[in-house]
């Protein structure tokens, strides 16, 4: 058994989680640049604040329903 066959066997039970902690950085920079732009975009055109919030609260929903499933993948497909 190679060194790298042993360490791969000694991992095994968290895969799950490392993949899920890697996963959760997409999520993380979405939310990031829709704050981030919804800010600016606020900032210039401060008349367009209900339509701007809006589309911020839904893109907010979407990046975090990713980061939710990713969570719950882990457990579905785990051995």
């Amino acid at each position: 058994m190679s060194a790298l066959q042993t360490l791969a066997a000694g991992v095994h039970g968290s895969l799950g989680s490392i993949g899920y902690g890697l996963a959760a950085i997409g999520p993380g920079v979405g939310v990031g640049i829709i704050f981030g732009n919804g800010t600016q975009a606020l900032a210039r055109q401060p008349e367009a604040a209900g339509l701007i919030r809006a589309n911020q609260i839904l893109g907010f929903a979407f990046c975090e329903a990713l980061a939710l499933i990713g969570l719950v993948m882990p457990f579905v497909y785990g051995t």
